[in-house]
């Protein structure tokens, strides 16, 4: 997770909200991502979503099966759809996310939603108060430079 913040500053330093995540499988980062939607022009380019397409391009294969995605922050639903698609066996995530989380807080699919063929582990608020404490500071400065 700690690497997962230093990705999560990396999209600060862009002006991006500040989430990072990567993939390990059998103990090797097989892809890493941040929070890029502004600079990409792409709603979809969430640091979950980089991650992915990192390691499927690393793997030259979109089904990631035996990995872990180590997130800042818990999932949204597109992302979590993603993460099913590719197969991922497990999420660890940072802070929880109680408007638009889809791993439990507001939204349930990753790891108990029937309806997929594929079920996801789920291991949330791991070096929570850092992850939480990174995204609270980004939007209080965001809302003092509106001002």
């Amino acid at each position: 997770m700690t690497r997962a913040l230093g990705l999560a500053r990396r999209a600060e330093g862009a002006g991006e909200v500040p989430v990072g995540a990567l993939l390990v499988r059998n103990g090797e980062v097989i892809g890493e991502g941040w929070n890029c939607p502004i600079g990409q022009h792409d709603p979809s380019a969430h640091a979950e979503i980089m991650a992915l397409r990192d390691a499927a391009r690393r793997e030259r294969n979109y089904r990631l099966p035996g990995s872990t995605l180590y997130v800042t922050l818990e999932p949204c639903p597109m992302c979590a759809g993603a993460i099913v698609h590719a197969r991922v066996e497990r999420v660890v995530f940072g802070a929880f996310d109680p408007k638009g989380g889809a791993a439990g807080s507001v939204f349930d699919l990753l790891p108990s939603d029937a309806r997929f063929n594929h079920r996801v582990v789920v291991d949330g608020g791991v070096l929570a108060t850092a992850c939480g404490e990174l995204l609270r500071a980004f939007f209080r400065s965001r809302r003092r430079g509106a001002s």
